[in-house]
């Protein structure tokens, strides 16, 4: 229940509230959307990563924040997609270990900036 309040919380944000931000695209159920819970969350929001692209959780279904402009419709959980102002900049499908994950994301923010 805390979980969906977060969600829900940074859903009412609006998608350009920051110029890059990074929703990650998830849902219940989803053990790859629990394994960067467990491996990788923990420190996302310390990192200068997560300080250049603060994260904002939606569920697969929706709904979505207001004026995102994305290339596709997410099909696969997680998905992590790179937004500028609301609209994409790049994204990563699918399960990732750590060592997968921080490399193809700074590639994304390097690309962003």
């Amino acid at each position: 229940m805390i979980r969906f309040l977060a969600i829900l919380a940074l859903m009412t944000l609006p998608a350009a509230a920051d110029p890059l931000r990074l929703l990650m695209v998830e849902k219940v159920g989803c053990v790859y959307c629990e394994a960067w819970d467990r491996n990788i969350g923990p420190g996302y929001a310390a990192s200068d990563a997560g300080r250049a692209a603060p994260l904002m959780r939606v569920d697969i279904h929706g709904p979505y924040p207001d004026g995102l402009a994305l290339a596709r419709r997410p099909f696969v959980t997680p998905t992590f997609i790179l937004l500028d102002g609301g609209s994409e900049v790049g994204r990563l499908e699918g399960h990732m270990t750590a060592a997968q994950f921080w490399p193809a994301l700074n590639a994304l923010l390097d690309q962003a900036r």
